[in-house]
């Protein structure tokens, strides 16, 4: 096979902006051996059919590319040549990840990153270090260089391009030791128009700024440290100068707001909404919450997709109650991005480049308005928190257990069916979602007479086809891209075609497509649980068994030729049901890689027919039977169903599970109403952060001013407020003219009781002396 120049298709997780060491995933038949066997005088690897870059063989005969500067993420082809780059006949693929998202150990660390951002403003000074694994780089010395990162031309023409650019050197022929330590000299003139960019660690072997090498870099960063005299002369008046003209680029761009998403209005619902909204990795509450940029928030969460026009992004922040936090209120509130953290496809072109048209338009800003100078007002008025008045949930189904459904409507049923089946079709963004269901087994190793979801697949018009299933002893997720299992030992996060794949578990996996749609598949006993989110526009765009979405739940059980069931339909009648929505080969998204899928479900009929469904009215229970079922189901139907037909009490409190999950997801997307920001009034002050429906919010004055208004707002079910904000009119206010006056008033009495009784003293001494002799 190797002799035969036969193609590697192989894929690489993970990978730092470029020039990380790759080594690929060894084989059965391996490169390393075809290497060895024909003695090959070089091995070259071209990206995307144009940007070529070297190979090598380590010395554990594992090839390594060197992956060049992409300005993108996501899956990257690349074809490799044996023959010195006269052809490339291998084919593969590299999973170019976000820096953020790259591990740690694969970069150089800047010692104290703070003081690297900080270096040159008041009381910061020293020196800097940085620190790498050196058995990364096999070699004796190193040259440890600046790159700085910028976009040029006109801001959203076909001339806005981005570039990273070689700078200077920090220390040529350095041992490579691993540590690195000097402190840093204002840079050049010609240098300091690069505010942003990283430090790279290569071979001393290698000319000054060569591209395409093996390297280490460190994250992107705020080159605080390269800045001129000017800046440590007086950093603030240096960043005020910066602040301003920022403001006043931004004033000249488009606005990008418009183009953006409403905000969830709870925590709850940023956190249930994955379809559209997912964590930030900068202030995520299930990493204990080290929210930077946002003290005062226990979580953020970031738009999954970019504005269509302009690639922006939403970002989201709550604090520990589950408010929103808003810029209106603190500077700690969420800030929306002209770039969007993770880019935007096509990526390449500003402001899409993952990670640095972030840092460009919307990081480094920040630094010049709140961190490095008292502006910070500058930076959030063009930064403005949304709120969520036009936010609205989106809609939950789920398929768990035997399996059961609850629909977008709200309709429970069961269908334990044994094929592959249509979960959800929709015509609006040609949406597909089928699953494969099969027996489980009793205690005793005989089939039981339920079923249960093992596999679940997903595409949306031309994305990327991903499926989830199970495989394994013990049982264990496993995910297939376009029918090829991916590794996630490396990255959990993919940017794919069409989607966004996530697995932040070994449980559990998370699919955001492009329309804003979403999945969440995990594992719950011995079968797959999917819950599927769907955005309100798909309303009447949906059919298949998770139902049809219209907000009327007596159309759910609506076969292919448009004939509906009734609600109340039979056990026997849903059976039929759910076999109508049996899925074709022709139209099958599932993957037959193995002797046993091949023979059950494409040489024989996709719903088997000759699978003896445990209908209700079969289920007959003793005494202690029933007494045990409901110390474990209580009233969960579900549960008792799936203990009873598997005979297994785990499988039926898996699915007690499953249910109470879908529950917990449902209410955490109710629908709540929000009556907007309220503003506190012109020389005055307001209490209560929280503008969702029963609020309160009070006002009060400065000193020296008076109230004219009422001092409390609440709002309404309808979404307005009670009370529009008060004024602070010049003059004392009512509290301090009331004291006045009572006090006045006080005064007064008391002056008129000292006079009576003074004056009857004086006349009880007058009638004395009169009676004197």
């Amino acid at each position: 096979m190797c002799g035969s120049a036969s193609a590697l298709v192989q894929e690489r997780a993970g990978g730092h902006r470029n020039t990380q060491p790759n080594p690929f995933p060894e084989k059965q038949c391996s490169l390393q051996s075809c290497w060895l066997r024909l003695a090959l005088p070089s091995l070259s690897l071209r990206f995307k059919d144009s940007v070529q870059t070297l190979g090598y063989v380590d010395g554990w005969n594992r090839v390594h590319c060197i992956s060049p500067l992409l300005y993108e993420s996501g899956h990257i082809p690349f074809t490799i040549s044996l023959d010195n780059g006269r052809s490339f006949p291998h084919t593969g693929t590299w999973l170019a990840a976000h820096p953020y998202k790259v591990s740690e150990s694969e970069k150089s660390q800047l010692v104290n990153e703070t003081r690297w951002q900080y270096y040159g403003t008041a009381d910061t000074s020293g020196n800097l270090s940085l620190t790498w694994n050196s058995s990364l780089l096999p070699m004796p010395t190193v040259t440890i260089e600046l790159w700085g990162y910028e976009e040029t031309g006109k801001p959203y023409s076909d001339n806005w391009t981005a570039k990273w650019s070689y700078l200077y050197p920090l220390a040529r022929n350095t041992p490579n030791s691993g540590f690195f330590t000097f402190i840093p000299k204002p840079a050049s003139p010609e240098y300091q128009r690069w505010k942003v960019g990283a430090v790279r660690i290569s071979s001393s072997r290698n000319y000054a700024g060569q591209q395409d090498v093996l390297a280490l870099w460190t994250n992107d960063h705020a080159l605080a440290w390269h800045l001129g005299d000017d800046f440590r002369a007086d950093s603030v008046a240096w960043a005020r100068e910066q602040c301003l003209a920022w403001e006043a680029l931004e004033d000249e761009l488009p606005d990008f707001l418009k183009e953006l998403p409403d905000c969830p209005c709870t925590l709850a619902q940023a956190r249930a909404d994955s379809g559209r909204f997912f964590t930030d990795y900068g202030c995520d509450i299930e990493q204990g919450s080290v929210c930077t940029y946002h003290p005062g928030a226990v979580h953020c969460v970031r738009s999954v997709q970019a504005s269509p026009r302009y690639g922006s992004g939403q970002q989201c922040c709550y604090t520990a109650a589950g408010t929103q936090l808003l810029t209106s209120d603190s500077t700690s509130g969420s800030t929306p991005d002209r770039g969007h953290d993770w880019g935007a496809p096509p990526y390449r072109t500003p402001p899409r480049v993952p990670g640095m048209s972030h840092w460009l338009y919307d990081v480094i800003s920040f630094y010049y308005c709140c961190l490095w100078a008292p502006e910070c007002s500058r930076y959030m008025k063009r930064r403005p928190s949304s709120d969520c008045r036009s936010y609205r949930p989106p809609r939950l189904a789920s398929a768990f257990g035997d399996p059961h459904f609850v629909t977008f409507d709200g309709t429970s049923f069961s269908f334990g069916g044994s094929g592959e089946y249509v979960l959800l079709e929709s015509t609006l963004t040609d949406l597909r979602v089928q699953g494969r269901a099969q027996p489980g087994t009793m205690p005793n190793g005989t089939q039981a007479r339920g079923t249960g979801l093992t596999a679940v697949a997903v595409q949306e018009d031309n994305s990327d086809v991903v499926e989830v299933r199970l495989a394994g002893r013990p049982r264990a997720l496993q995910v297939l891209l376009n029918q090829k299992a991916l590794s996630f030992t490396e990255q959990n996060w993919m940017d794919l075609k069409g989607m966004f794949l996530s697995v932040a578990s070994e449980d559990k996996v998370s699919i955001m497509l492009s329309s804003g749609a979403g999945l969440e598949v995990g594992i719950q006993g011995p079968f797959l649980s999917v819950a599927v989110l769907l955005p309100e526009k798909f309303l009447t765009h949906t059919h298949g068994l998770l139902g049809t979405l219209n907000d009327n739940p007596k159309d759910d059980f609506t076969l292919r030729n448009g004939q509906v069931l009734p609600p109340n339909a039979s056990a026997q009648h849903l059976f039929q049901f759910g076999a109508d929505w049996v899925v074709s080969n022709t139209s099958s998204l599932f993957t037959y890689d193995s002797w046993f899928l091949v023979y059950k479900f494409v040489n024989r009929p996709k719903h088997d027919p000759n699978f003896k469904l445990l209908f209700p009215h079969e289920i007959t229970l003793s005494p202690s039977k029933a007494e045990e079922v409901d110390r474990l189901c209580g009233s969960d139907r579900f549960c008792i169903h799936d203990v009873l037909s598997t005979g297994n009490q785990s499988v039926g409190n898996a699915t007690r599970a499953a249910h109470q999950l879908h529950l917990q997801r449902l209410e955490s997307l109710q629908p709540v109403v929000s009556c907007g920001w309220l503003h506190p009034p012109s020389n005055g002050h307001k209490e209560g952060l929280k503008y969702l429906a029963g609020s309160s919010v009070h006002f009060s004055c400065n000193s020296g001013y008076s109230l004219v208004g009422s001092e409390t707002s609440i709002c309404r079910a309808d979404g307005t407020w009670s009370m529009p904000t008060p004024e602070c009119q010049p003059g004392r206010s009512y509290a301090v003219l009331l004291g006045i006056i009572f006090g006045g008033l006080g005064i007064v009495a008391l002056i008129s009781i000292v006079y009576v009784l003074l004056h009857r003293r004086r006349k009880g001494n007058m009638t004395m002396w009169s009676s004197q002799p």
